[in-house]
C-alpha cells in the first residue's frame, strides 16, 4: 500500500477530505518523527513501538574493490509489533 492509497484509505473510512486526511496523516508522521529525533519512545498499544537504536561500527567490503571498510556507528529506528498487530496478521 502506498501512501496515496492510505491516505485515500483514511478519507473513506472517516468522512473526511483527501486533503484533511492527509494533513493528519502528515501531522502524525511528524510528531512520531519528532518523537524519535529527540530519543523518545512511541507506543501506539495495540499497533507497535518505534525507537531508536544504536548500531555499533563494524568492519565492511567494499564490493567494487573487496578492500575493508569501517563502516561507522549509527542511530537508526526500529519498530516493534505489539500483540494485537502480530495477531491479526495470523
Amino acid at each position: 500500500m502506498t501512501k496515496a492509497e492510505l491516505i485515500d484509505k483514511i478519507a473513506t473510512s472517516t468522512g473526511l477530505t483527501k486533503a484533511v486526511a492527509s494533513r493528519a496523516l502528515e501531522a502524525t508522521l511528524n510528531s512520531i518523527r519528532t518523537a524519535l529525533k529527540k530519543g523518545q519512545k512511541v507506543t501506539l498499544i495495540g499497533f507497535g513501538t518505534f525507537s531508536v537504536t544504536k548500531r555499533k561500527s563494524r568492519k565492511g567490503r567494499n564490493p567494487r574493490t573487496g578492500a575493508i571498510i569501517t563502516i561507522p556507528a549509527a542511530k537508526i529506528p526500529k519498530f516493534t509489533a505489539g500483540k494485537a498487530l502480530k495477531d491479526a496478521i495470523k
